[in-house]
């Protein structure tokens, strides 16, 4: 009896609990699951058509007061500190993944990037005083170009040129003396 009790011992000190090497049985029907992920899928890529923007997110997700960019985190295999500075500079950070899982893989700890670009934020008024800043530098460009080609020679030049010619012949004498005409060209109608 002594023995018999020993053997019990024995196997109560070698039993160890282990999770089941089986995946779990499915209450649901295989064919049934495959649609449900079928469509959890097509919710997260839309259509398969090769024209998606990959970068496309919807507006209404980006919080009041906020702008959202995709900017250049990798270029050529490599990231870019000096880039990563001069964005963290002028306002930019990372959007925290946490507000929106759904756009990464399941717990991603990164920045939310695709294709070597990060998705990240500003205030919506330090986008908007850029914008307004970089709309003036190439608006003072676009008048600095016109005033030099109304101050150029060729304004004085016998024949003239004048930027309001609109469907008129313009004739210009070069230095050689010869005599160019540029004539507005009929467009062919299809």
């Amino acid at each position: 009896m002594g023995e018999a009790k020993r053997k019990e011992e024995r196997v109560e000190v070698s039993t160890i609990d282990r999770p089941s090497m089986h995946p779990p049985m499915r209450d649901e029907d295989p064919r049934a699951a495959a649609e449900r992920r079928a469509q959890e899928i097509l919710g997260h890529i839309g259509s398969l058509d090769e024209g998606t923007d990959e970068f496309y997110f919807d507006p209404a997700m980006v919080p009041a007061g906020w702008c959202y960019e995709w900017k250049r985190y990798i270029l050529l295999g490599q990231e870019d500190p000096a880039y990563q500075v001069a964005l963290s500079r002028n306002g930019w950070q990372a959007v925290p993944v946490d507000r929106h899982p759904e756009m990464m893989p399941v717990a991603w700890k990164g920045p939310i990037l695709r294709k070597g670009q990060m998705l990240m934020e500003r205030p919506q008024t330090i986008t908007d005083m850029v914008r307004k800043n970089e709309k003036k530098r190439a608006d003072d460009q676009v008048r600095q170009k016109e005033a030099q080609v109304k101050s150029s020679a060729v304004a004085n030049l016998p024949g003239g040129f004048d930027a309001t010619n609109a469907g008129q012949a313009i004739r210009v004498h070069g230095v050689t003396g010869t005599k160019t005409t540029i004539e507005p060209m009929a467009i062919p109608q299809k």
